[in-house]
């Protein structure tokens, strides 16, 4: 599906065996500084956890990759186990890890953020809780810090994107990643954030935190509508398809990389995929 917004994920705890998570905007005027370079060694073992080295940065507490990957140190020495999850061959595809010891209701904090993130959460949590999962989300207790949490940033434009936000997968210990960050720079949202699409990026950050990869992550040309817009690699994504849902390409998926810059929820094939993981 053709969009201007590229969805990224932060992968912070990869799979021992993550563009909604984070997003970027298009032909964005404002440049920011140009990115120190990696150094040969850490490209190779980027690229060794099958991801991208395209356009790969050191930021705070890792590497960005792919736009919307956080990798930390320790995920670029751990190995890389497949096959895993795929779910429909050009559709929902999973991480090696899981969120385990089901059920499991999971609190969401909203930390120093203005109020239309709390209201956009809430939505989110009405959604997935409508789908009668073994995981269940609920905002957590005012002044707690819940199973994940969601922080502000602030980044301008970089190369002609900005980032929406970014989030990562379950850590092997099968706790959902804890940490959600949504980008607070005026460019990214505007003032006046719609509440319905901030809703939505963040249920696809959501979907990041309990092991969810992008759809499309072969060919994000195909949400992007860009041929530029890059494999976010294997990544030891495997190829076993989960009965009952299609094996070509969906155009309305929650994990596409790329958003359509409005209100994206779950469609039936999501909800097939979601119900066979949880």
């Amino acid at each position: 599906m053709k969009t201007n917004r590229i969805l990224t994920l932060a992968v912070l705890c990869l799979l021992t065996g993550g563009l909604y998570s984070c997003t970027k905007d298009k032909n964005v005027a404002e440049d920011a500084p140009k990115q120190e370079e990696l150094s040969a060694a850490t490209l190779a073992q980027i690229k060794a956890q099958g991801f991208s080295t395209e356009g790969a940065r050191k930021i705070e507490g890792g590497y960005l990759v792919e736009g919307d990957i956080l990798l930390t140190d320790e995920n670029l020495t751990q190995k890389v186990e497949s096959p895993n999850l795929v779910i429909a061959k050009e559709e929902q595809y999973r991480t090696t890890n899981l969120v385990t010891t089901l059920p499991q209701v999971i609190t969401v904090s909203v930390s120093n953020l203005p109020q239309v993130y709390k209201d956009a959460t809430n939505i989110m949590i009405a959604r997935y809780n409508a789908l009668g999962l073994s995981l269940t989300f609920q905002l957590a207790t005012t002044g707690t810090i819940g199973k994940i949490d969601i922080v502000g940033f602030n980044e301008g434009p970089s190369g002609g994107f900005i980032t929406l936000g970014s989030a990562g997968f379950p850590t092997s210990q099968g706790k959902p990643f804890n940490k959600i960050r949504m980008n607070t720079n005026p460019a990214a949202y505007g003032t006046n954030p719609n509440l319905n699409y901030l809703a939505s990026v963040i249920q696809h950050e959501v979907g990041h935190c309990i092991g969810m990869r992008h759809t499309d992550y072969m060919n994000r040309a195909y949400s992007c509508g860009s041929a530029g817009a890059g494999n976010e690699g294997q990544a030891g994504v495997g190829a076993i398809h989960i009965p009952g849902t299609p094996t070509g390409p969906d155009a309305n998926s929650w994990m596409l990389a790329c958003s359509n810059g409005g209100n994206r929820t779950f469609n039936a094939n999501d909800i097939i995929a979601l119900n066979y993981l949880y």
